[in-house]
């Protein structure tokens, strides 16, 4: 079932979600994984050049390790 992302933080933990459920083979036995971790980061980085920032915006990483916070890049 598909449903609709309205918003960036959405999307970041629905890509989130979908890594490890496609890719369970790279989750380690403690439930990190740094090799969906690094596609995480790499797609962000894609992402956050195609939307227009504003010049006083921090990009900011979700941190799924603990919960649903955010750090800051």
């Amino acid at each position: 079932m598909r449903h609709e992302i309205h918003t960036y933080s959405a999307l970041l933990q629905q890509i989130h979600n979908d890594l490890r459920f496609q890719h369970p083979e790279w989750i380690q036995p403690n439930g990190e994984s740094p090799l969906c971790d690094s596609y995480e980061a790499r797609l962000m980085k894609l992402l956050d050049a195609s939307r227009p920032m504003e010049s006083n915006e921090k990009t900011v990483l979700p941190d799924f390790k603990h919960g649903h916070g955010f750090g800051q890049l």
